[in-house]
């Protein structure tokens, strides 16, 4: 079963994800022909998307590295970024068993009325598995890996029941969450970030957004140009050469251009599954509500996410250089960085100045903590045979960084059972006060 499981997951995403776009249609009771065209359209939606993700990267990639490279700087834990990490992480019988546990569970849920998120971004569970391997490396406990999965999936789907609303008014996409382990964190970090900087004078009156940027700098405001302008400085960073500059700073105008357009056409096809998902609970569970859980990705082409990250790469690269005590030279996820930040731009509703500058804060916290974890996903590559390529100490910024990896360690470590008791406890706690208390609280308000 195992082994058919993987087989599927390995189709990739293009070919996954409109597979079970189709059976979620048909199990709602839309049409066949209606559910293929839609899932057909999510298909080549999602391959227009990785393409300009594909372009991000392999421009801005290179460009970070070279930077990197300009500073000379030597520090001794390589960040080989996500897509080693999700190999890794699927690269051991713990790591295999987080599909069939999260779709399990992620059903039992829904039957209880614990989550409103049906999360058909089975891919990105992989980011479960990264958790568990390393509190299996840390504690060589098999059954407390399979406890950290358990926790881990229901706290992935709690930040979908909570980030649902804010993606129905930021992004304009109904019944739709983003239950991904690299960005949901971000969104919770941000959080308390702008309270605080409602409270700062001076910020808190400061409007950023594309739109009001737009207006008050003309031409240099428009999203297009932003991204050209932040790829003409990137490469210059880089000492890239004349044709090099531009050629970059297109490329990144280009991304603003038609990330979003991607994004449009994936939604349209996205839009049908999603109405019908909302008459089927409707008609059966009258009260609740169902958020189809999708890749982050969707969520990367707004201009203030994109803006903000371009800016980023630079500071990133000037922090690895600066703080006292990083061994992590940030490489492999530097052109990642979007989907670290791009729910945080949702709670500062779009303000690049609020983003940047809480996005830095989080790069401090995430370049300390792949410093800190490093010895454990090293550990976990050797067990996963992943090939080392010469580096004694390698790391993840995109998962091995986050808060929620150092909270899962942490407690761990110092608790034992104890901790993911701990973890567990309160996220169950959150699950039944976000979809128990909070919708009846809110019904009696609105008698």
């Amino acid at each position: 079963m195992l082994d058919a499981l993987q087989w599927f997951v390995d189709l990739g995403a293009i070919v996954v994800l409109p597979i079970l776009i189709f059976v979620f249609g048909m199990i709602l009771g839309t049409k066949p022909s209606k559910a293929f065209t839609s899932a057909l359209t999510v298909g080549v939606g999602f391959v227009g998307l990785n393409l300009v993700i594909d372009l991000l990267s392999t421009s801005l990639g290179p460009a970070a590295q070279a930077m990197v490279e300009r500073f000379g700087l030597n520090l001794t834990t390589i960040d080989v970024g996500w897509p080693a990490a999700a190999a890794i992480s699927y690269g051991t019988v713990l790591g295999s068993l987080v599909i069939p546990i999260g779709v399990l569970l992620n059903v039992v849920l829904i039957i209880l009325g614990l989550t409103k998120t049906l999360n058909v971004d089975i891919w990105n569970f992989w980011h479960g598995a990264f958790i568990a391997s390393l509190i299996y490396a840390l504690t060589g406990n098999f059954a407390m890996g399979i406890a950290a999965t358990v926790v881990y999936m229901m706290m992935i789907l709690l930040f979908g029941d909570i980030l649902g609303p804010i993606v129905k008014k930021f992004y304009g996409f109904p019944n739709i969450t983003f239950p991904h382990g690299t960005a949901a964190p971000g969104f919770i970090f941000a959080i308390p970030m702008n309270w605080l900087f409602d409270r700062i004078p001076g910020i808190k009156n400061w409007k950023a957004d594309p739109e009001t940027i737009q207006k008050r700098f003309g031409i240099f405001g428009d999203s297009t140009v932003m991204g050209f302008l932040i790829g003409l400085v990137i490469g210059l960073f880089a000492g890239y050469d004349v044709a090099g500059v531009g050629q970059l700073a297109v490329k990144t105008g280009a991304v603003m251009v038609l990330m979003p357009k991607m994004v449009a056409l994936l939604m349209e096809g996205l839009t049908p599954i999603s109405e019908a998902a909302n008459e089927f609970v409707k008609k059966r569970f009258p009260g609740r509500e169902l958020y189809i859980g999708m890749d982050a990705a969707l969520s990367v082409g707004h201009p203030a996410v994109l803006s903000s990250s371009l800016l980023l790469v630079p500071i990133t690269i000037l922090l690895a250089v600066i703080l006292p005590g990083n061994t992590t030279l940030p490489f492999g996820d530097l052109a990642t960085i979007p989907f670290l930040v791009c729910l945080m731009a949702a709670v500062f509703a779009g303000n690049i100045v609020r983003t940047v500058i809480a996005g830095s804060i989080y790069m401090v916290s995430i370049l300390y903590i792949t410093s800190w974890v490093a010895p454990l996903v090293t550990m976990s590559a050797k067990a996963a045979n992943f090939d080392l390529q010469g580096n004694s100490s390698i790391t993840a910024l995109a998962e091995g960084g986050l808060w929620t990896t150092w909270l899962y360690i942490g407690l761990t470590k110092i608790l034992s059972w104890g901790g993911l008791a701990i973890i567990g406890g309160i996220v169950l706690v959150g699950m039944i006060y976000v979809n128990k208390i909070l919708p009846k609280r809110q019904a009696a308000q609105n008698k």
